[in-house]
């Protein structure tokens, strides 16, 4: 982009010169519909959480806790849980959360096991960060630069099965980490 940027200056010529960034996230402030992978990454994300529903559905108070692409933007996330009949809560970076408490992410798991028998939750991989950063040391950065994200679904997971077993609640949770699927399929039309 900085060559033809140069070479339209030393032309004259009046031409807009503009880089878009590889990410499937759909997270590029500008005015485009959606960035390049985008649609892909929500059609593939509907097969894990169409697993997630399965699974859930196939055992009493079971969850289905999917953890999707989204750093700092839960576009996957939010698209993939509308596009969904079966996601019952979509945590996303741009929406704080908190685990107790009225409100609070446990009593809406359980009045949603007692209501259903089973739920999915959704999750993007920045949302919470700042709810699991207090209990793990600082994690560096990937080789792009980018700040290495503390693995809310894991950690989620982890709280929501300790939890249900301080209440003497059984619950069957299944954890699904589609990311490198995702990455991996080709693009669709």
């Amino acid at each position: 982009a900085g060559v033809i940027f140069e070479e339209v200056r030393k032309r004259g010529l009046k031409v807009a010169v503009a880089g878009i960034p590889k990410t499937i996230d759909n997270d590029i402030p500008v005015v485009i519909d959606k960035s390049f992978g985008f649609d892909s990454a929500v059609e593939e994300a509907q097969r894990a959480i169409n697993a997630a529903h399965v699974e859930a559905g196939s055992a009493d108070n079971g969850i289905g806790l999917v953890k999707l692409m989204g750093r700092y933007s839960g576009f996957i996330a939010h698209y993939a849980t509308l596009a969904s009949r079966d996601v019952d809560c979509c945590l996303i970076p741009e929406s704080p959360f908190y685990l107790e408490g009225e409100g609070g992410l446990f009593k809406y798991i359980e009045k949603r096991l007692k209501e259903n028998g089973h739920m999915v939750i959704v999750v993007a991989e920045g949302a919470g960060q700042k709810l699991i950063a207090e209990n793990m040391k600082e994690m560096g950065q990937d080789a792009s630069g980018n700040a290495l994200l503390l693995d809310v679904g894991l950690w989620l997971s982890q709280k929501i099965n300790e939890h249900f077993k301080k209440n003497k609640t059984t619950i069957n949770l299944k954890y699904i980490d589609p990311t490198y699927m995702i990455r991996a399929i080709p693009s669709n039309a």
